[in-house]
């Protein structure tokens, strides 16, 4: 379920403006119009990647009579990030063996 999900997120955070609203709701909650105002895209289709948004739990909202606000959801982010930092232990672990085999072989090729 964890891969399931982690997937939508990386799918979701795939797309420019889906990822320019999750670094304007960094910010702060913000509501529907404010968060179309710097894209040259209709209501709809900004809704519609904020729905995308939602669904994989990076975004939540609540609504207040007309205005609809959305707000960061970090849970969401921390999945990718747990991920993210997971895969990069492995890395630096294998660079350091590598780095470690290098350096022991490294007298022999000085020497040869």
């Amino acid at each position: 379920m964890v891969d399931h999900q982690l997937d939508r997120v990386f799918q979701a955070l795939a797309d420019a403006t889906r990822r320019e609203l999750v670094a304007r709701l960094v910010k702060g909650p913000a509501a529907v119009k404010e968060l179309a105002q710097p894209h040259a895209m209709s209501l709809p289709a900004v809704m519609q990647h904020l729905r995308v948004l939602e669904s994989c739990g990076l975004v939540a909202s609540e609504k207040a009579g007309r205005v609809r606000t959305y707000r960061l959801e970090p849970a969401g982010l921390r999945l990718a990030e747990q991920w993210l930092g997971e895969q990069r232990t492995g890395w630096e672990r294998r660079l350091d063996r590598l780095g470690g085999h290098l350096a022991a072989d490294l007298p022999e090729r000085t020497t040869s």
